[in-house]
């Protein structure tokens, strides 16, 4: 079963106009943005409301440490989209497969539960 480059040929092209816009998108904010700097642009805007405190206060790391979390384990899942929408086609190997996939998401899962990172204590 010997494919050409044809084949791949439309996701070549979609990953070349995915990092071209990255590219002119980052080029244009940068020539179109502001230039001159002054104290009423700097100036913090929070919809009208007047400012309160300082908005660099720290966040607990515990915040952050679940975001990542969710950030990981919504990929993941978003990998197992492709296989339930051709688990048929893909018989008992893709069935395999996709257990062991599982099989290291969940022990992922586990390990993370065991170390305490969904504690909010």
């Amino acid at each position: 079963m010997s494919q050409g480059i044809s084949t791949y040929l439309p996701i070549l092209i979609m990953m070349g106009v995915a990092v071209g816009f990255v590219g002119v998108t980052m080029i244009a904010t940068h020539w179109m943005g502001p230039h001159k700097k002054s104290a009423v642009k700097s100036e913090t805007f929070e919809c009208g409301i007047e400012i309160q405190g300082n908005a660099r206060t720290p966040f607990s790391i515990k915040y952050f440490l679940v975001a990542v979390l969710f950030v990981l384990f919504d990929v993941e899942v978003i990998f197992m989209y492709p296989w339930a929408t051709n688990f048929k086609a893909l018989g008992l190997q893709g069935l395999a497969e996709m257990f062991s996939f599982i099989t290291v998401f969940m022990i992922g899962f586990f390990y993370i539960l065991k170390k305490g990172a969904l504690n909010w204590d």
